[in-house]
């Protein structure tokens, strides 16, 4: 596979400021533009010209919603040409790949799914490889790749750690250039999770909020200045020591009363079935709680309560905006969010504001469309790894 790579690259400075207000705010007039930007007209002039002539930008009809309010001789406001180019998105778990083919506003226009059949690096690399051959054949422009695996990534290029695959130091993104000629980046999935939420999401425009997901583990994301603030221990299991209820169980993958022991799927599962001999399923579980069978709903109701001593702690030391509960887990507020909503408020202060919880109900695609930020940003926009963008 050929290498294809954006005609409108690279982006100055200046043009890259231009082109990602208008890619996560637009369409925007130009007077907008420029007072977002603290820019001159002469300076938007210059800046924005290589952007129409190259495509990345085009002027949109006057009727098209604008951002600010309009004054003075009317002008057609700017849109990014969203279908310039497109990016593929993949979300490894344990057994699945989760594809899915994106815009460069990150609209998800196709969803590509494999079984992962092995966990050998280069048999997955191999894998990836004929997935984004099909994708390309079927999707013109493919500008790069994102990969989103649970785990610790170095330098948005290797795998240093990942539990779920048992990889040490897979240098995933050379491994997936190798096969197909485009650009690959890698990221946590967390990350990549945030980077989505940060654009084109709920903490969109929001200057301090967090990402916490609950579903096979816990993964926290944190945002402070419109930036995400990456950390060594990211999805590291790092919930095995997080303590919500020191008298809580102890299961096979965390501490007595850790997050994980409490919250994950697979302990929620654990605990169920070593109470009462039935292996069911988290659906089911949360039928049975629902339904009022004493230990589905004991372990369902503990479940919820660590998780409201979660969301409180959060709210506590961070004072988000806006706290973003996502993750396959998240039917957790459906059967249990009393018990959730009492636990945060007992752990509070009677005269704190109200914590601003959004659930986000979400499937893996939402994880790949995720990865693929992470590849819109770095590889077209320039921006820095974690960078995110500062919307006001």
């Amino acid at each position: 596979m050929t290498t294809r790579t954006a005609s409108w690259l690279p982006l100055s400075t200046g043009e890259r400021a231009v082109a990602l207000e208008v890619l996560v705010h637009g369409p925007l007039s130009r007077a907008e533009i420029a007072r977002r930007l603290s820019l001159s007209a002469g300076s938007l002039t210059r800046l924005t010209k290589p952007l129409l002539e190259s495509g990345l930008l085009v002027e949109v009809p006057e009727g098209a919603a604008l951002a600010g309010v309009r004054q003075g001789r009317p002008s057609q406001p700017l849109d990014i040409v969203a279908e310039s180019r497109t990016f593929v998105g993949f979300k490894i778990t344990e057994d699945m790949v989760y594809g899915v083919v994106t815009t460069l506003r990150s609209e998800i226009v196709a969803r590509y799914d494999r079984p992962l059949i092995t966990h050998d690096p280069d048999r997955v690399a191999d894998q990836l490889g004929e997935m984004i051959a099909e994708l390309a054949r079927a999707h013109h422009g493919l500008a790069g790749v994102g990969i989103g695996v649970g785990g610790l990534v170095r330098d948005s290029a290797v795998v240093g750690e990942s539990p779920f695959l048992s990889w040490r130091d897979v240098r995933l993104a050379e491994l997936v250039e190798e096969r197909t000629g485009l650009p690959v980046v890698v990221e946590n999935d967390v990350g990549g999770l945030v980077e989505s939420e940060i654009w084109f999401g709920g903490g969109r425009g929001l200057e301090r909020f967090v990402v916490l997901t609950i579903g096979a583990g816990i993964g926290y994301g944190l945002v402070l200045g419109g930036r995400r603030v990456p950390c060594a221990e990211e999805d590291r299991e790092f919930g095995r020591h997080w303590i919500v209820n020191p008298n809580g169980p102890l299961t096979p993958e965390g501490a007595r009363g850790s997050a994980v022991s409490l919250l994950t799927i697979p302990s929620i599962r654990y605990q169920v079935r070593a109470a009462t001999g039935r292996d069911l399923t988290y659906e089911e579980i949360l039928d049975a709680a629902a339904a009022g069978e004493p230990m589905p709903a004991r372990v369902i109701d503990e479940a919820a309560r660590a998780l409201g001593t979660l969301v409180a702690q959060i709210s506590n030391f961070v004072m988000p905006q806006k706290i973003v509960l996502a993750g396959e887990g998240v039917g957790l507020i459906d059967v249990a969010g009393d018990a959730v909503w009492e636990t945060i408020r007992a752990h509070r202060h009677p005269l704190a504001e109200p914590v601003p919880l959004e659930t986000k109900v979400s499937d893996f695609h939402d994880w790949a469309r995720g990865a693929a930020v992470l590849a819109i940003q770095v590889l077209v926009l320039g921006t820095d790894r974690g960078g995110g963008a500062n919307a006001e």
